[in-house]
C-alpha cells in the first residue's frame, strides 16, 4: 500500500469509532484475562504511560513504526513495543508523554506528527501500567535518530504485511512471569510482536479493516 493512499483516507480514520476492547481480546494472552476487572485494576494503585503508534512513507510504501527495546532487568526487557513511556512531571497531558517519547526514542519531533486519534487505554499487568495508545501520521519523514540506551532496533513494518492474516500466529513462550505459555500473536519482519503491543496492532488493524 502506497502512503499516500493511506494518507487520504487520514480524516474518515479520525472519525471512525474505535474497535475496543473486543478487538483487544482477540489478541489478549489467556492468563490476563483475569485482570479485566476495573476495579482490581485500580487497587493496584497503576501507573501511566502513553505510546504512540506512528504511520509513515519508507520508498513511498505505507509503514508502521515498532521497536526492540534493550534488554535490561525488566519484565519489558527484548520485546517489541511502540515509542513511548511513563508519564513525567512536566508533561502536560497523556498525549504530552507519548510525543515526548517519541522525540527522545526514535527522534521524531512533536510538531512534526499529525496526531490522528487516542486509542483505546490497556492495562498491563505484569508492570502495572495504564497505557494511552495514540495513532499518528509521519508524512514528511527524516531519518530516525535511535536512543541506544533504551532502543535495540528499529523495526520497520510495511502496512501490508501488517494486514495480512497470514501474519497471525499461535506461539508458545517463556517470559518472565510465566512458562511455555500459548499468546496469539503477529509475526512481523522476524519478530513475535504478542501481549500488549499485539493488542493495540490489533485495534488498529481493526481501523483499518473499515476503510480498506
Amino acid at each position: 500500500m502506497k502512503f499516500e493512499d493511506l494518507y487520504q483516507l487520514s480524516s474518515k480514520i479520525k472519525n471512525l469509532p474505535l474497535p475496543g476492547e473486543e478487538a483487544h481480546f482477540l489478541m489478549e494472552p489467556a492468563m490476563r484475562r483475569e485482570w479485566r476487572n476495573l476495579e482490581k485494576i485500580e487497587k493496584r494503585n497503576p501507573k501511566h504511560s502513553a505510546v504512540m503508534a506512528l504511520f509513515y512513507p519508507k520508498n513511498e510504501i505505507a509503514h508502521i513504526l515498532l521497536i526492540l527495546r534493550k534488554s535490561y532487568k525488566g519484565v519489558h526487557s527484548n520485546q517489541i513495543g511502540f515509542p513511548g513511556g511513563k508519564v513525567e512531571a512536566a508533561d502536560k497531558n497523556l498525549l504530552d508523554t507519548a510525543l515526548r517519547e517519541t522525540s527522545e526514542e526514535v527522534g521524531v519531533k512533536g510538531s512534526d506528527i499529525e496526531v490522528l486519534k487516542e486509542l483505546t487505554r490497556l492495562y498491563i499487568p505484569p508492570s502495572n501500567f495504564w497505557v494511552q495508545p495514540f495513532l499518528g501520521m509521519f508524512p514528511n519523514p527524516y531519518p530516525f535518530e535511535v536512543q541506544v540506551s533504551e532502543v535495540e532496533n528499529l523495526v520497520e513494518v510495511s502496512v501490508q504485511d501488517f494486514l495480512d492474516d497470514s501474519k497471525l500466529i499461535k506461539q508458545n513462550l517463556n517470559t518472565s512471569y510465566a512458562q511455555n505459555i500459548e499468546v496469539p500473536a503477529f509475526m512481523l519482519n522476524g519478530h513475535t510482536v504478542w501481549g500488549a503491543t499485539g493488542m493495540m496492532l490489533n485495534e488498529i488493524k481493526s481501523l483499518l479493516r473499515q476503510l480498506l
